[in-house]
């Protein structure tokens, strides 16, 4: 297990994974904001991506499985990764969710824990989540997790050009909403 909230546990991905990562990548509906569902051969790659990040990074970055306690059934992914964005390399907090479970808070709760670890265990400084520009729910997401619209640019994928918005939180940001929730007092200098 890497992280656990109230209702979810993440941990490494596993080959055994792969039917339910399935779920997610070859359902059109949830793989939208790429333009396409999954193909087999994709899913397959997606998961070896994975896998190799977990090796390369050192269990620090890559995408997790999403656990819900309650079935121990995997229910999407979530977890930090690399990405670029405006000639630099970020920190990117992504999520995915099987549709089934859309709606219901796991996406934010399994974001909320990634960017806790970013900034209290991974020491990093800014965290962002890059979503295509008409992706809602993702959006939502972004935003109660404290992010704030850094930026457009145009991403290529699969020969689209697909707009997108780079949300982020950086840690005096993320030090000043946990004083407010916490209901500490707030400085803002």
């Amino acid at each position: 297990m890497i992280l656990e909230t109230k209702r979810l546990l993440m941990r490494e991905m596993s080959p055994e994974d792969f039917p339910s990562l399935c779920l997610m990548l070859m359902d059109a509906d949830v793989m939208y904001a790429y333009g396409h569902a999954f193909s087999q051969a994709e899913s397959k790659e997606w998961l070896e991506r994975q896998l190799n990040r977990y090796k390369e990074y050192r269990n620090s970055f890559g995408l997790y499985a999403v656990i819900l306690k309650s079935t121990g059934r995997m229910i999407g992914q979530c977890g930090i990764t690399v990405q670029d964005f405006s000639s630099r390399r970020v920190y990117e907090i992504g999520y995915l969710l099987q549709k089934s479970f859309w709606h219901m808070g796991y996406a934010l709760e399994a974001a909320q824990a990634w960017r806790d670890c970013a900034f209290e265990t991974l020491g990093m400084d800014e965290v962002f989540s890059i979503i295509r520009y008409d992706n809602y729910p993702s959006i939502n997401v972004a935003v109660r997790n404290g992010m704030l619209a850094r930026g457009s640019f145009i991403k290529r994928y699969c020969n689209t050009d697909m707009p997108h918005t780079a949300f982020s939180i950086t840690k005096k940001e993320y030090v000043k909403l946990k004083l407010k929730n916490s209901g500490g007092i707030q400085n803002d200098d």
